[in-house]
């Protein structure tokens, strides 16, 4: 990935010389996330049915149909990976860390493409804060660890990671690559776009009342809709000319090997559909494509048919 024009982000807070922190709360198990299932409460099915009259009919932008039809909530992104070995980060904390500046400059990248998407909307969009940590930090969704992975905490709008995690990602999943790395930043900072067009404080709201089943197929369907949020991404940076040979093969992996069925697989020897939350490896992967081949926001609609 070619990054070497790209503006670092300031919205990044460098925890990690801090000693990590201590809080209460948990996550939900849902990734770096057939057919509608009908909640109590209303439906986020039916929903995607009146947005997709909105795109196909009226021409009605999604950014818009979303903040007429959702309200407020919140949602928790976080997949545990069991890390191998105690979390200790690949880099010293600072201005000069060059892992701190690949992730300020792919979240920079991430404002200026959302941006240009929110503006071509009349929409301004609010750049979510990423926040780098080792070990231990706090969030405003509770205490935060190595073992969460990566996550988006709606309650504060921020985005977490452990850089240790990248470490994991290449030797232990299979995934390396630094597109690969931007794809985890870009995939979080997806479930901020829902955040913000109102698909997760709808998910939330719904959830309150479904059982386990209906919850984590929303969950699946949530994942899988900021994978190819993550492939708009890649495709407005392609078309800033910033992505190299192999880059999107890169993500393409990586969305397979972070799959429900892959990771079971490899940790339990089997797989258990049922208790899936963010999609098989060709959910995410043919998800991620999609977005990316697309570059629009109307063909991540995940809520909508068979996914």
């Amino acid at each position: 990935m070619r990054l070497d024009n790209q503006r670092e982000s300031s919205n990044v807070e460098d925890r990690r010389s801090s000693g990590g922190g201590f809080g209460g709360g948990g996550f939900r198990r849902a990734g770096m996330g057939g057919g509608g299932i009908p909640l109590r409460g209303g439906s986020l099915v039916t929903i995607a049915v009146l947005i997709g009259i909105g795109w196909l009919v009226f021409g009605i932008n999604p950014l818009h149909m979303l903040s007429i039809l959702t309200g407020g909530g919140g949602y928790t992104d976080s997949q545990s990976y069991q890390p191998s070995q105690p979390s200790g980060g690949t880099a010293a904390s600072g201005q000069n860390d060059p892992g701190r500046q690949f992730v300020a400059k792919v979240l920079g990248s991430t404002e200026d493409v959302w941006s240009e998407i929110f503006a071509s909307a009349n929409k301004s969009y609010q750049p979510a804060p990423l926040v780098l940590f080792r070990g231990t930090t706090v969030s405003a969704c509770g205490q935060a660890s190595s073992a969460s992975g990566p996550f988006y905490c709606p309650n504060d709008g921020k985005v977490y990671i452990d850089l240790a995690f990248y470490d994991e990602l290449r030797s232990r999943f299979g995934a390396p690559g630094d597109f690969a790395q931007a794809y985890v930043i870009a995939h979080e900072v997806g479930h901020h776009v829902q955040d913000l067009i109102g698909v997760l404080p709808e998910f939330n709201r719904q959830r309150q009342t479904a059982s386990r089943a209906e919850a984590n197929e929303m969950s699946v369907r949530v994942e899988l809709q900021a994978d190819c949020f993550a492939g708009i991404w890649a495709n407005k940076t392609d078309q800033k000319g910033m992505l190299e040979a192999g880059d999107i093969d890169e993500a393409l992996n990586a969305a397979t090997q972070i799959g429900d069925d892959t990771i079971q697989k490899r940790t339990q020897g089997h797989v258990v559909p049922d208790s899936f939350t963010h999609g098989t490896s060709a959910q995410r992967s043919a998800w991620f494509k999609r977005g990316y081949e697309s570059g629009r926001m109307e063909a991540c609609d995940t809520f909508s048919g068979s996914i």
